[in-house]
């Protein structure tokens, strides 16, 4: 099906005219017929992403836009509906009146550095709230980003740019990544695992950008933009524009740091350095498009938001009293009904809910509520909630290598999925050592079910997170020593052999 003014998606969104379109689809103006209003409508083409599946595709994007959507900030654009139809998924979203920043940016120049203060501490607002469930942006640009008529930003597409790649930025088959060059981080374009971190350094070529007037690398092909990303230390802007204060010429070159340890803690952190150069507190102007109107100290993160304990979970369904063997029969019946459905997130709520008065009812150790706790921990992860998952995962690991020692299957797949939050969370380091713990075992084949592939899954993680932390030689041997055994062991013509053979290929050039 293809996209035309007129066609009614969802048999209530009427498109109307392109906002934009790029390699992966179209955005269009549109209008909701149930509700009488205009919303913006981004039409995907799964056939577009080279070596994706198109059911987990629309599995995985579905699953994307309902986390995004549990973000509640008012720098972020609306999400109203989303779902498939034909050949496309598409993602209906609060229409904003404005311009992207990219056109903000073209019509004043040179931009006020004032403004691009402005800019910068509405993103880190933005970003500490979406750094904190964890979600990384991955494709943070000014075309990505709106400034509305009373000059608030909002950021767009949030969570596309994972579902369109699933581990990181994936190599497509012409061997350009998927993402957008100029802006993105060197761990990123080397394949290495992402995490809040790479949105930071996005962030830094978006201050570059705008205080500049240019990105920091730019190039007459990606191949050669990555490059400069990766060993070229980008030019002060005060060798630009004098005029800006030493302390943001020196924010933006943290943000830019090639090695992400070095990069500034987090966007709150960047927040901080930021605010004693907005603008003073007063009357703002009534000019539109002004981003450094919204100053009142508007959106600011909350202090510490990305360590405050999630809260306890309130259920769907309620439990009352102390259920007896039946009762919990009856909660693990419905929530097995609404993991059914994709109401993932209501599952989770009865489960979190369940499980002290089970543990009550039978014992914190007891097989019923060891069950419960399983499938608890399986449901956060499988609902992108890493931060609560990983906890649970970790006790779970505990007790049962406890029981049946370090090498038994459980134990090893329970630290494994730990690690696998760690990398989402943004721990590089952490998660590395977790990986690094269990490979041996699998390795070693103590593991009998599933062992060599666990082992290649480990091993092409590891070498990604030594992209991430900026050790691309002990990268490069890794992988090559997977590529070698992957292909040993399946032959040539293996997709994960094929994957890795792409990194390496557009590693060794970049490192060339």
């Amino acid at each position: 099906m293809t996209a035309a003014a007129g066609r009614v998606v969802a048999g209530r969104y009427e498109l109307s005219t392109v906002l934009g379109q790029g390699g992966m689809g179209q955005v269009w103006t549109a209008y909701d017929q149930r509700l009488d209003r205009r919303v913006a409508v981004k039409l995907l083409r799964p056939d577009k992403v080279a070596g994706q599946d198109a059911e987990e595709l629309r599995r995985r994007f579905v699953r994307e836009c309902r986390v995004t959507a549990q973000v509640d900030h008012p720098g972020l654009v609306t999400v109203h509906d989303a779902g498939s139809e034909g050949e496309e998924l598409f993602l209906v979203m609060q229409y904003i009146d404005g311009a992207d920043l990219a056109g903000h940016l073209a019509g004043h120049d040179p931009y006020p550095w004032q403004w691009a203060v402005a800019v910068a501490a509405q993103l880190c607002a933005v970003l500490s709230a979406v750094h904190a469930v964890p979600i990384v942006h991955r494709d943070l640009k000014p075309r990505n980003v709106m400034v509305k008529q009373d000059g608030a930003v909002t950021v767009l597409d949030l969570g596309v740019a994972s579902v369109m790649d699933a581990d990181t930025t994936r190599l497509t088959h012409t061997g350009t990544p998927i993402g957008s060059p100029a802006y993105m981080a060197p761990e990123q374009a080397m394949g290495g695992a992402v995490g809040p971190y790479t949105d930071l350094y996005a962030l830094g070529v978006v201050l570059h950008e705008l205080l500049s007037g240019d990105v920091p690398f730019s190039g007459s092909t990606a191949l050669g933009v990555l490059h400069r990303h990766l060993y070229e230390p980008p030019l002060p802007v005060r060798r630009i524009r004098p005029e800006v204060p030493e302390a943001l010429e020196a924010l933006v070159l943290r943000l830019l740091a090639k090695d992400p340890q070095h990069r500034p803690a987090s966007a709150q952190e960047v927040y901080e350095h930021l605010e004693p150069l907005l603008p003073a507190r007063g009357t703002p102007s009534g000019a539109a498009l002004d981003p450094a109107r919204p100053f009142l100290r508007p959106h600011a993160p909350w202090p510490d938001r990305a360590r405050t304990p999630a809260p306890q979970p309130t259920p769907a369904t309620p439990v009352t009293g102390t259920p007896g063997q039946t009762g919990i029969a009856r909660a693990v019946d419905e929530v097995k009904r609404l993991l059914g459905e994709g109401r993932v997130t209501q599952a989770v709520d009865i489960l979190g809910a369940l499980l002290p008065a089970a543990a009550e009812q039978h014992g914190a150790h007891s097989p019923v509520v060891r069950t419960l706790r399983k499938q608890y921990a399986a449901t956060l992860l499988d609902d992108g909630q890493y931060r609560r998952a990983l906890p649970e995962l970790r006790r779970l690991a505990d007790e049962r290598a406890a029981e049946a020692g370090q090498a038994d299957p459980q134990a090893l797949r329970h630290r494994y999925e730990a690690a696998q939050c760690l990398e989402q969370l943004g721990e590089p380091a952490a998660a590395l050592a977790e990986y690094r713990a269990v490979l041996p075992y699998y390795e070693n084949q103590y593991v009998a079910a599933g062992g060599p592939e666990l082992a290649h899954d480990v091993r092409r993680r590891i070498g990604h997170l030594l992209l991430a932390l900026g050790d691309r030689g002990a990268a490069h041997d890794t992988l090559a020593r997977l590529l070698h055994d992957v292909e040993h062991t399946h032959g040539p013509g293996h997709p994960l052999g094929a994957e890795i053979r792409r990194t390496l290929q557009w590693l060794g050039q970049v490192r060339g």
